[in-house]
């Protein structure tokens, strides 16, 4: 099976220490921003990272990484739970290698490619509605529905009704994100774990990309909370995706800030540059095109501007997209104003009290207005 993604001439070589600390002086507001955070509980520590196509304008860490039981400083090789940025890094950017190929397209019913979702009301949901969270699916489905493994999962999941007519409300679904990684593995034939790995992160040389991190990654990763009497670090936070075997379309991906640089300079690119092809400019810019939600704008897999984009601040321009994740992870590009924009925080740790939008926005803004 040919996929345009695969256009690739071998991985990009970069070394294992390519961010450096930078910045202080281009952006002299900012450890002041995230210290005060610190101070005040909201976050244990941080890492905050501005890239433009050909620089990195800002790079920094700050606090620990783990707190309890016991400390480790934050560095900028710390590898975290990036959440819900799985949904457009892994995710979305699978789905549309898979549109670009020719394999799917995201006006036909979901049905026609898992047969066996068409039912109790989901025959019509199409792939776009699921990538816009407008399919009428629920937000997220009993966690006992995933208790008896991935198998069981999926025939809940097709079992479910729908709370709305699709394309008539917005609704942040996991439920959704989760029906598009089966629609991958379904029509890849691969797992999404080894499609995503394939086609997006080693053409990218992002290295340190993956779901299920193996052990020399997992001693450099931030902590999150409590389970089962033991602390989560370099095992999936999420609950559904962690009974997926960590494994899932909307949580499970881990990643270091380097390696979003790559990925959001490609984008930057419009899905290609000159060792890798994602996909056409076509379809980039049919996946990063703002789309009417009801309550807002999102483009397929990526926020715009909606009731969750309140960490993209308030001077990006309107070509910005970006997504935020539930363990304080923050990932905005702007084509326009040629940045990346990553926050990577431990908000989670030690006791899940922490919040990071309102700061992940604050330094945003910060960073809009000076480019």
């Amino acid at each position: 099976m040919a996929f345009a993604a695969l256009a690739w001439f071998g991985p990009i070589a970069y070394s294992d220490s390519d961010l450096v600390a930078t910045g202080q002086s281009r952006y002299p507001t900012i450890a002041n921003l995230v210290n005060d955070a610190i101070q005040s509980g909201q976050t244990p520590g941080a890492v905050v990272v501005v890239a433009s196509s050909e620089q990195i304008l800002y790079a920094q860490s700050f606090g620990d990484r783990q707190v309890l039981p016991h400390t480790e400083p934050m560095t900028l090789e710390t590898v975290f739970d990036l959440a819900s940025i799985t949904k457009p890094l892994a995710t979305g950017t699978s789905i549309m290698t898979l549109v670009d190929a020719g394999k799917i397209d995201v006006g036909q019913p979901v049905a026609r490619y898992l047969p066996e979702f068409g039912q109790h009301g989901k025959e019509s949901i199409t792939v776009a509605e699921l990538l816009l969270h407008t399919s009428g699916l629920i937000p997220d489905n009993p966690l006992s529905d995933y208790q008896q493994g991935a198998a069981l999962a999926w025939q809940q999941i097709c079992d479910l009704k729908l709370r709305a007519p699709p394309g008539t409300k917005f609704a942040y679904s996991d439920v959704g994100f989760i029906v598009l990684g089966k629609l991958v593995q379904q029509v890849s034939g691969k797992p999404l774990d080894a499609f995503a790995r394939e086609t997006i992160f080693e053409p990218l040389g992002m290295r340190e990309t993956t779901y299920n991190p193996v052990p020399k990654l997992r001693v450099r990763a931030a902590a999150t909370q409590q389970r089962d009497g033991d602390w989560i670090k370099g095992v999936v936070h999420d609950p559904r995706a962690h009974l997926l075997d960590g494994v899932a379309g909307h949580a499970g991906v881990f990643s270091t800030a380097a390696d979003l640089v790559r990925y959001g300079r490609v984008m930057l690119s419009r899905g290609s540059d000159a060792n890798t092809k994602l996909f056409s400019p076509s379809t980039y810019e049919q996946m990063i095109q703002p789309r009417d939600v009801l309550r807002g704008t999102r483009t397929y897999s990526w926020d715009h501007r909606s009731p969750y984009s309140s960490n993209r601040g308030t001077s990006f321009s309107d070509a910005a997209f970006g997504h935020g994740g539930f363990t304080g992870t923050v990932l905005w590009i702007d084509p326009d104003k040629d940045l990346v924009f990553i926050f990577l925080s431990t908000r989670l740790h030690p006791d899940g009290k922490g919040n990071v939008n309102t700061l992940a926005g604050k330094i945003a803004s910060v960073v809009g207005e000076t480019k």
